[in-house]
């Protein structure tokens, strides 16, 4: 457990569909720019955490949620900054995912999001995910 406030406060939406995960990657400029991780952002001060993911999905990807359930809570120390992850499952109202603050979108099956570059704060939780079998759902 961390003695200090975290540097960011982050809701972050393991978003399902059909069987795939919404995963995105960070853009040029940002910290950890080209990664690949699930949609989310940090918290405003006083913005409950299902406000933060919904307002974070239609900013990010366009995508409105129709659920979204608490999942787990990660804390993670980057060597310049610590971070706290409030992860939900959630599914999306109707609608297509697109890069609008992102710099790409993939709808990917859990068995293979360990392909994919995630930030080391992801590491768990996509060692969790992945371990899913094709006929299994995330959800």
């Amino acid at each position: 457990m961390m003695a200090k406030r975290p540097d960011a406060q982050v809701a972050v939406g393991i978003v399902e569909r059909r069987g795939r995960v919404l995963i995105c990657r960070r853009p040029r400029g940002v910290h950890l720019a080209g990664y690949w991780e699930f949609p989310g952002g940090k918290r405003h001060p006083g913005e409950t955490w299902p406000a933060c993911l919904r307002r974070e999905l239609l900013e990010e990807v366009g995508l409105s949620l129709r659920l979204v359930q608490p999942f787990e809570t990660i804390r993670h120390r980057y060597p310049d900054r610590r971070v706290l992850l409030r992860v939900f499952r959630c599914t999306p109202a109707p609608g297509a995912a697109r890069a609008l603050q992102v710099a790409a979108v993939r709808w990917v099956a859990p068995n293979r999001l360990s392909r994919f570059k995630f930030p080391p704060a992801d590491g768990a939780l996509v060692a969790r995910l992945s371990g899913c079998s094709r006929r299994e759902r995330v959800l």
